[in-house]
């Protein structure tokens, strides 16, 4: 199993794995969590930095050009260094990430029209993010 705190932004951090069948099914697991981490750039539930860190630990230990390019890459590599540093994030990517958050748990509401257990499930998760990205560091500039 891949732990998240081996994650790191050097990717000699972690052995690579020896058999090719192990490093491939890493690689495979890593691009699928990237996927599901871009989609989560969309969606407002779907978390994003945790798939990217376990994306990361994927390619640190079967593919280092895959690893280096998730951690600088131009879109969400600092995002993803930042987070992990425990630098915390800057005030737009808050401001971003909980408008984002609240006004897609608002339209789900709205358009849908789930049970109230739903609604209360939803309510109790945006509560939950919302409260984790204001508890993180600011990045100031």
């Amino acid at each position: 199993m891949i732990e998240l705190q081996d994650y790191s932004t050097s990717a000699r951090a972690a052995p690579l794995q020896r058999g090719r069948f192990v490093r491939a099914a890493l690689a495979a697991g890593g691009g699928a969590l990237v996927a599901i981490g871009v989609l989560g750039i969309f969606l407002p539930l779907l978390p994003t930095t945790v798939f990217f860190i376990a994306a990361a630990a994927c390619f640190a230990r079967s593919s280092p050009s895959a690893h280096r390019w998730l951690t600088t890459n131009r879109l969400f590599g600092d995002y993803l260094r930042n987070y992990h540093e425990g630098r915390g994030a800057t005030v737009g990517t808050k401001v971003f990430s909980v408008g984002s958050l609240w006004a897609g748990i608002g339209l789900s509401s709205w358009f849908l029209g789930p049970p109230w257990w739903v609604e209360l499930g939803l309510l109790a998760i945006a509560v939950a993010v919302t409260l984790h990205l204001l508890t993180l560091r600011t990045i100031r500039p």
